[in-house]
């Protein structure tokens, strides 16, 4: 086995920057660690280690652009340390870039063959390369097609939401609004702040989480009677005013965001049944679903409308 090429040793400088950007970063002062490092580079020392702690403080602290730049940078360097590399490939893979994800993990398997890490990534790459996701489009409306195609990389995102999206394999605008938000929230580790991200990240784009499942859900009830009357009861606007602007319990949003649900219209077309289908769903939710509606002149679609 060939043995992995060690860094050059750092000089007291690197040394000191290094342990005060971590005792800064332990006191979350993620600019102020940032701003350490960046001294140390300006000053004229590249050493890998200062690099590659730039460039993970960059990306935990979310910019891409920036730590993509040092990540480049260090990948370079005759000798890059693994870690870089691997960290690297992961970046590559969340863009789709699968061929340089490749690249990057089998240069760490070259000088380190046994890396078992590298292997597994290396395995998932190889997996992303040869997969192909057959994703029905409307031929009638091709700028919608490809911002459906846009990678959700591109998207303003944090590192945790971003890394959370990878590992449900949503890797692109199509794939996320196929989801709804219960799916998400179900998900380990994942909270309402990365859910409060992507909702404000899709809303920008005229765009929300469960979208799809909504709109073939929806499709055909404006021709519905009992829709039409409800129209003619309230008016459209009410009908069409989002659930997404009223405030709701976290049980109650998870269950219309279940169903897929994104206006006042939609819930008032579902049975009381649907929503006590529903686990976890309870009276009390139901209640507070009802009075949203009864507030607005409407109720639960009877069990024979």
């Amino acid at each position: 086995m060939t043995n992995p090429p060690t860094l050059e040793t750092p000089s007291s400088e690197v040394v000191a920057a290094l342990a005060s950007a971590e005792s800064l970063e332990r006191s979350a002062k993620f600019d102020a660690a940032i701003s350490t490092l960046e001294a140390v580079l300006t000053a004229g020392s590249r050493h890998p280690a200062v690099l590659l702690k730039l460039a993970y403080l960059l990306d935990i602290h979310g910019d891409d652009a920036a730590a993509n730049a040092v990540y480049e940078e260090i990948v370079h360097l005759p000798h890059p340390p693994v870690r870089a590399l691997i960290n690297q490939a992961i970046r590559f893979e969340d863009g789709g870039e699968y061929r340089r994800a490749r690249r990057c993990l089998e240069r760490v398997l070259s000088v380190d063959p046994s890396n078992q890490r590298a292997r597994l990534y290396l395995r998932n790459v190889q997996g992303g390369e040869g997969a192909q996701v057959f994703e029905p489009k409307d031929e009638g409306d091709p700028q919608r097609n490809a911002l459906f195609d846009v990678p959700v990389t591109d998207i303003d995102l944090s590192l945790r939401a971003r890394n959370c999206l990878r590992k449900m394999n949503i890797r692109t605008l199509g794939d996320l609004v196929r989801v709804t938000e219960a799916e998400l929230l179900a998900y380990r580790n994942f909270g309402d702040q990365s859910l409060d991200e992507i909702k404000r990240a899709l809303s920008q784009k005229d765009l929300s989480l469960g979208q799809s499942a909504a709109e073939k859900r929806f499709q055909g009830t404006t021709d519905d009677p009992h829709f039409a009357a409800l129209e003619v009861r309230v008016g459209r606007a009410v009908l069409d005013t989002p659930l997404s602007s009223i405030s709701l319990s976290v049980r109650a949003r998870r269950a219309t965001a279940h169903l897929g649900l994104r206006s006042v219209g939609e819930l008032a077309m579902c049975t009381e049944a649907e929503l006590m289908g529903i686990k976890n769903f309870g009276t009390t939710s139901l209640d507070e679903l009802r009075n949203l509606l009864t507030e607005r002149g409407l109720d639960f679609r009877p069990l024979d409308g």
